[in-house]
């Protein structure tokens, strides 16, 4: 059994986007600058071998129903610590059921805060397996949020029996630059889940495998045109979840018109993202976008552009 190298830590976990159009639940990509924090530390009043949440705004303190609780149970497990309590706090820095893989950043800070606390011997892929006991718990057994909440950059999930991960890496001298628009209205992934068709024609299939592909080619080519091409060509899941979400068409109608490469759905919803490689004109894009979420939809919303974060969960 690890003994605790600190007595606290505190660990960050970025936003991330999922999806990425034709990608449904197999990649997904992690935003610099948003994301969750995890304060932890080692506390002789909570029984060994459990954590107890002090500290959370909104959400259940019961670990059990708790993403970070969930996912730093599952930690603990995998290391075998069962002679110290954690007592943990979490900071909410993403909007709940926003498309921004705000479940996956409590889990992956969390998971990472567990494993920072006693040493660092857990692997990603290990990690990436304690934060998806949390996702199954709350939004289903997907990675595509989790995996790049860990790792960082582009993760496409290869396999989840077993867990095969593969990071994608865009180029570092490349610049990549996501436009995120956000309005005021909530779309539970639950919800969003259940829209999708119970089977996919072949002709469809077979174009999003190709689209599919042609994005991967794009990450790695460190090509932002023809990532935000594949982006915007998903005929699966795109056309039965726009709907729900008041505006997502003119929305996306108006950054591929203002000059954007690609827009889509970013995880399931309400949040749309648009691909650039420029900030200023990523940030005239975001202004028409949140027009037409007013005009169209009637609804409020809020825009931001980020760049690729590269990192994932850390050490603070």
């Amino acid at each position: 059994e690890p003994e605790p190298v600190f007595t606290s830590v505190k660990t960050f976990a970025p936003a991330t986007v999922a999806n990425l159009g034709p990608c449904f639940d197999f990649l997904g990509c992690a935003v610099d600058g948003l994301g969750d924090y995890v304060s932890l530390k080692v506390d002789p009043s909570v029984h060994p071998g459990e954590v107890s949440i002090s500290e959370v705004i909104k959400l259940s303190k019961n670990p059990l129903w708790n993403c970070a609780g969930i996912a730093a149970i599952s930690a603990m497990k995998m290391l075998g610590v069962r002679s110290v309590g954690l007592s943990l706090s979490l900071e909410k820095g993403l909007p709940l059921g926003s498309g921004l893989g705000s479940s996956a950043a409590s889990a992956a800070a969390a998971a990472v805060a567990v494993n920072e606390m006693f040493g660092n011997k857990l692997l990603p892929d290990e990690l990436v397996l304690a934060g998806l006991e949390s996702e199954a718990k709350v939004s289903g057994y997907h990675a595509d949020n989790i995996a790049p909440a860990i790792m960082g950059g582009f993760v496409l999930i290869r396999s989840y029996e077993p867990l095969d991960l593969m990071r994608l890496n865009f180029p570092e001298k490349k610049q990549l630059l996501f436009v995120l628009v956000t309005p005021e209205f909530e779309a539970p992934t639950k919800k969003m889940r259940a829209a999708l068709p119970a089977e996919v024609g072949m002709p469809h299939h077979i174009w999003n495998c190709s689209q599919a592909g042609a994005l991967v080619a794009a990450v790695l080519n460190g090509d932002p045109v023809g990532l935000g091409k594949a982006l915007s060509s998903d005929k699966i899941v795109e056309p039965k979840r726009a709907p729900l979400i008041p505006g997502m068409e003119a929305v996306k109608k108006v950054a591929v018109e203002a000059g954007a490469y690609g827009c889509t759905i970013s995880g399931a919803g309400p949040t749309a993202v648009a691909v650039v490689d420029n900030e200023e004109k990523g940030k005239v894009i975001g202004e028409k976008m949140v027009e037409a979420f007013w005009k169209e939809g009637n609804l409020k919303a809020v825009s931001m552009v980020k760049r690729l974060d590269r990192v994932g969960a850390r050490l603070v």
